[in-house]
């Protein structure tokens, strides 16, 4: 609209110059006359036209150009700066910022919540307090969102989410009463279906045994997570969906980390012994844990057993490539990380932003582990 305006004063102030020096029409050579008050005043207008021209053009230049990156404030708060994702997830998100988009490192502030909801907390009410022009946000709990969002919004700062997703319901909550936020990251559902469709492709659907069921383990994350419970849901979903009978063993509990996702396979292996055909893990470090109790206990993967994961961790893909696990699923923190970024400067400068943005999955399979490897090195 301004882009407009500037348009139809600068023209104004053409015709209005046009208007002064061509105007009269008159073919006597002899002297000039004397300005009279109508072309004084013709000129003046052109003046005003043009300054204000000048001054709308200016408008549009800052509305476009938005607030200089080097003076943009951000405060970061990460779940846990243990998580093996969230720790290349945070280094992709700074290094954008500041490399990218032209923050200085030293006014972006990056706090390890600690996995203590309590604590993250403290660190989203010091970001407010020190003037942070946006905070990007990796809850501890999603339960913890309306609390957050509404000292944000109090303080009138924007908030960005990512990674774990907020109730769909709270998302809408959002665009109806006007809050600056959203959240960025990828559909869990579709991380666990890439998981089942990894085993259903499989010449036998994942029927080490050869018995026509596929019996199975799955190590969850933290079951309160959306990500945890989509994963776990979807990739048996896509299981059955195949066509192929399941039975599950084993659910437990492993909190995204390697040695309870050792501890969960090995007690599972232990007890249930040569009927485990598949093992499903709801992320990368606890299939990594899962590698090492299956290999302790003289399984091999992909002859006997069957391994999956999520996150595309660089030794979880190298153990695709070497058929030590069945698959994993990319989890894009390169594009997450990114438009999270963008969203958050988005907000600073004052555009439109939408309540959700999703970035695709991909899956990793022996096809393409070598490329997603080149990738993520």
């Amino acid at each position: 609209m301004k882009l407009k305006k500037v348009m139809a004063v600068s023209l104004a102030a053409a015709m209005a110059l046009s208007m002064t020096a061509c105007g009269g029409g008159s073919s006597q050579p002899a002297e000039t006359p004397a300005p009279t008050e109508a072309a004084a005043k013709e000129e003046t207008k052109a003046e005003e036209a043009a300054d204000a021209a000048t001054e709308a053009a200016e408008s549009v230049a800052e509305a476009v150009e938005g607030k200089d990156p080097a003076e943009i404030k951000v405060g970061i708060s990460i779940y846990q700066f243990a998580d093996n994702f969230m720790t290349l997830y945070r280094t992709e998100l700074e290094n954008y910022l500041v490399n990218e988009l032209g923050l200085k490192k030293e006014n972006i502030s990056i706090m390890d919540g600690k996995n203590d909801q309590g604590e993250q907390m403290n660190q989203i009410r010091n970001f407010i307090t020190q003037g942070c022009d946006v905070l990007i946000v990796n809850l501890v709990q999603a339960s913890s969102e309306p609390t957050v969002t509404e000292e944000c919004a109090a303080a009138n700062i924007p908030v960005v989410y990512i990674n774990r997703e907020p109730e769909t319901e709270r998302e809408q909550a959002w665009v109806d009463e006007g809050i600056k936020a959203t959240y960025v990251g990828a559909d869990a559902r579709q991380s666990g279906t890439f998981q089942g469709e990894e085993i259903a492709e499989l010449e036998n659907k994942g029927d080490a045994d050869g018995d026509g069921v596929v019996r199975y383990i799955m190590v969850q994350g933290d079951p309160e997570n959306v990500d945890a419970q989509y994963r776990t849901e979807k990739s048996i979903e896509a299981l059955t969906a195949a066509g192929v009978e399941v039975e599950e063993l084993v659910k437990m509990r492993g909190d995204w980390d390697q040695t309870k996702g050792q501890e969960i396979t090995a007690n599972a292996l232990s007890q249930h012994g040569a009927k485990i055909d598949v093992v499903f893990c709801n992320n990368d470090a606890m299939a990594l844990g899962a590698l090492q109790a299956i290999e302790a206990a003289g399984r091999k993967v992909n002859e006997d057993i069957y391994l999956v994961g999520v996150d595309a961790l660089v030794e979880a893909v190298e153990n695709v490539m070497n058929n030590k696990m069945t698959g994993t699923v990319f989890n894009d923190y390169f594009g997450q990380a990114h438009t999270a970024a963008d969203v958050a400067l988005d907000f600073v400068n004052g555009k439109d932003v939408e309540n959700v943005y999703m970035v695709d999955y991909v899956k990793v399979t022996t096809e393409n582990a070598e490329e997603i490897l080149e990738l993520i090195k």
